[in-house]
Order: structure tokens, then sequence, then C-alpha cells
């Protein structure tokens, strides 16, 4: 049976970490696997990453937003869509999710506004888990290398987001695994793999 695990967290979680480790186990079991990326994942969805995350790029709330959905709706169906189709597993650095914890929640815009503007687009291909990898924003902002335009918003910013990840947890309790980040990295993925039954 194929799934869809999306890894999500603030900037500095860990998801890119853990999502790759999880890829490489369930391959090891003899899984396929497709992994994914947002923004990203396909041509058109790797150009407007550039202009979400590149430097000399400021867009206001909403076109980010909308920019976000658009990136994600060609993935939904150029790459997860088909994948899941063949019986494949998918595994997500980011989702649907971040956009409503960044910018239904800590830009204001309301999680069920960006909800129902992606809504139109994804269809029914939202992820089975969404892994929350929960951290400190501190620590996590601290474990950046290079921060991106909105990993380089600050602690402030990054709490807001954390804080709607939370009620979202919250709210769709059969849909999140909340998983603490600062554990050993193996233990985090254990706890994957066995809440899949993988």
């Amino acid at each position: 049976m194929s799934r869809y695990v999306a890894f999500e967290g603030i900037d500095g979680a860990g998801k890119s970490t853990v999502a790759a480790r999880l890829a490489n186990a369930l391959e090891a079991g003899g899984k396929q696997v497709v992994r994914v990326r947002e923004p990203g994942g396909t041509e058109v969805g790797e150009g407007i990453r550039e202009i979400l995350l590149g430097e000399g790029w400021n867009p206001a709330p909403w076109p980010e937003a909308l920019l976000f959905a658009a990136a994600r709706a060609q993935l939904a169906a150029e790459v997860i869509g088909p994948a899941l189709a063949a019986g494949a597993w998918v595994v997500g650095d980011r989702s649907v999710y971040s956009s409503l914890a960044y910018q239904g929640g800590a830009r204001g815009l309301g999680i069920d506004q960006v909800r129902h503007v992606n809504e139109a687009g994804l269809g029914d291909v939202w992820p089975d888990l969404v892994v929350l990898l929960e951290v400190d924003p501190e620590t996590a902002l601290a474990r950046q290398d290079i921060a991106d335009r909105i990993g380089g918003e600050g602690v402030e910013f990054q709490q807001a987001v954390a804080d709607a990840f939370a009620r979202l947890a919250a709210d769709e309790r059969g849909r999140f695994l909340v998983v603490n980040a600062d554990a050993d990295l193996d233990a985090v993925v254990d706890a994957v793999i066995a809440a899949l039954g993988a």
C-alpha cells in the first residue's frame, strides 16, 4: 500500500535529514520511494522556489501563499499523484501544512483561508501522515548554516510558526505524529517507522 508521509516543522528542525533517513529505511525494506521537497520538485516548482526563497525577492503575504500553492499543485499533479497511483511511497520535505502554518498562521492570512486556496489545486493529494518535528526556535535557527529568506526572519516569527503547527496537530490528531526533534536521530526515525507500521 502506498503512503504519503510529509515532514514538517520550523526552519532548522531537521526535516530534510529525517526524511532522507526514512526514505532510505523504506527502500532498504524493498519499498519504492519517491522523494519530494517543497517548494520545488518540478521544473515549474523550482522556478517558483527561486522567487520564494532566493535573494532579491520579497513577495507580500498573499502572493507568497499563492506561489507556494501553485508550486505545490504542480508537484501533486506531476509527481505525487502519479507516484501514489503507481503504488510508490512518497516522502516529502514539507507539504501543504507548511503553508497553513507559515502563511495561514504566522503571516496572519488565516489557516482556513489558506487551506481553501490549496484544496483547489491538490484535490485529494494530501499527506496520510504528517511528522511534526518539534524543536525550540533558538536551537533550530542555530542549526542553519545559511538561512533562506523565510528562515532568516528570526525567532519571533519561527515561534509563531511553531504555535500554528501545534494548533494544526491538536486539530488533526489522526494525521499528525509529533516527535521531539532534540532526540537522537535514530530514535526519531524509529518512532516514525513504528507509527507507519512499515
